[in-house]
């Protein structure tokens, strides 16, 4: 699996920056703008959110279960049914933010975590870098969660997800892919 830093070596920097000005920096994100130079010689802008490093588990119950999270997410104006997921604070491995995301969102640990893959959220504009997890052998450690967060925990049977995706139940990238993945195994 490739880690955020080794996905990057070995690749060449066909836009190579110029000039790099920060205009946000707020609690979980910063917005930058450079201006790159393209591999043709021209001059262009590149608006870059900066986000940390993050991690998403699907945790599954000894019968077969998915424990999901509805929660209310503003940008899409919808309460959406996700897998846990959170970012990595600041000297903390993905394993150790993985745990304690369970234990804060769906009041569980696991006693078998499996890195399922690692990808790029939105290579496009944002930075953010994020580790799939399968989380078996659940039982219950309960952590307090974050105080601006609502989130109900949804018992879903492991065999109705790709339903649930296809009518557009579950309509949360991250969620998507790493339940696919999960699948798999």
């Amino acid at each position: 699996m490739a880690d955020s830093s080794s996905a990057s070596e070995g690749r060449s920097n066909t836009e190579p920056t110029i000039s790099s000005e920060v205009k946000f920096e707020g609690k979980i994100l910063k917005l930058r703008v450079d201006k790159v130079r393209m591999a043709d010689g021209l001059i262009a802008t590149r608006e870059i959110v900066e986000h940390c490093e993050s991690i998403c588990a699907v945790p599954i119950d000894g019968q077969g279960n998915v424990l999901m999270v509805k929660q209310y997410r503003k940008p899409a104006e919808a309460e959406l049914l996700e897998i846990v997921a959170g970012g990595i604070e600041i000297g903390e491995d993905p394993q150790e933010a993985a745990i304690r995301e369970l234990r804060e969102e769906i009041g569980h640990t696991a006693g078998k975590l499996e890195l399922l893959s690692s990808f790029w959220l939105a290579p496009g504009w944002c930075d953010e870098f994020m580790y799939a997890y399968l989380a078996t052998d659940l039982s219950p450690a309960k952590l307090s969660g974050d105080d601006d967060e609502n989130i109900s925990v949804v018992t879903v049977p492991l065999d109705t997800i790709p339903g649930l995706i296809q009518t557009g139940e579950i309509q949360d990238v991250k969620s998507i892919a790493a339940l696919l993945l999960a699948m798999r195994k």
